[in-house]
């Protein structure tokens, strides 16, 4: 089958809620996509475009980044995940911000989500057409390095996608697709360096693991490279914070989350009749 328009959504835990703003927005003025490819918080909030709830991403975040409950220090300390198993992907979901497990089913968009496989040290695109099935998934995805247990799933273990493909453009050339829109979460010319993190002291028995975690950086930077070459020649419409907001991974200051989630709707009203533009001849409807 042939696609018409991909959407890639880079993570970047908090730094997400850009890629919230912008989607928000699309989902205000009916830009639409076929495929959705999510890498870690990109499927953890991206996840909110198939449901189709508008400001959900933002809500629950500004209302619970200072829950001890949620995310950080007190959940890695008591629960070996610095995401709380419970509270996120329970609770939160089936209770306090509820997910439309329904509209998300039901909603005509494939959902992948990208997971690292421990066994393997290669990434997995898991097409996620229940949210309430599948959940473990998306956990799996936004399981950071370190601060996370790998997420067992049908025999396999697995965590952050990011650590092996953490923005899946290449994966996605290698389909036929029309259209193609990149959501990152760093500025324009970011390159990752060599951090020369403790991998094999904390994954040694996940020897491809541990080789694929050593060379991320590399790809990762041949991937920007390749995005930035693909945007120049004006094939891919890329989405990018327009200027340098510094937001920790596990952000408590809900100013700084608002920022940078009105940060995401502003680029994207700016870039409203481009990408408007560019997907015309997939979506005459789009236009009014």
């Amino acid at each position: 089958m042939t696609h018409k328009t991909a959407l890639i959504l880079e993570g970047g835990a908090m730094r997400g809620l850009y890629s919230a703003g912008v989607l928000d927005i699309f989902m205000k003025n009916n830009i639409n996509a076929d495929v959705v490819y999510g890498v870690s918080a990109g499927a953890l909030f991206g996840l909110n475009y198939k449901s189709r709830q508008i400001g959900r991403a933002l809500r629950y975040n500004l209302k619970y980044a200072n829950e001890k409950n949620y995310m950080g220090l007190y959940s890695l300390i008591t629960t070996g995940n610095i995401m709380n198993k419970d509270f996120c992907f329970q609770k939160l979901v089936y209770e306090l911000d509820k997910l439309d497990f329904e509209t998300y089913k039901n909603y005509p968009v494939d959902f992948y989500a990208v997971v690292t496989n421990l066994q393997t040290g290669k990434p997995e695109y898991i097409k996620i057409d229940d949210a309430k099935k599948d959940m473990e998934y998306f956990r799996a995805s936004g399981s950071m390095p370190f601060v996370s247990k790998p997420v067992e799933i049908n025999g396999n273990l697995y965590l952050d996608g990011a650590m092996s493909d953490a923005v899946p453009f290449k994966k996605v050339l290698e389909t036929n697709f029309e259209k193609i829109i990149v959501i990152l979460t760093r500025p324009l010319g970011y390159r990752k360096k060599d951090l020369h993190l403790p991998y094999k002291l904390f994954y040694g028995k996940y020897p491809n693991l541990v080789e694929t975690a050593k060379n991320y950086y590399k790809e990762y930077n041949s991937t920007m490279d390749l995005i930035e070459k693909y945007e120049q020649e004006n094939k891919i419409i890329v989405f990018r914070p327009s200027k340098l907001i510094k937001v920790k991974r596990i952000e408590k200051d809900t100013n700084k989350l608002q920022r940078i989630y009105d940060l995401g709707v502003s680029d994207c009203m700016d870039k409203l009749d481009k990408i408007k533009e560019y997907l015309k001849e997939s979506y005459p409807c789009n236009e009014k």
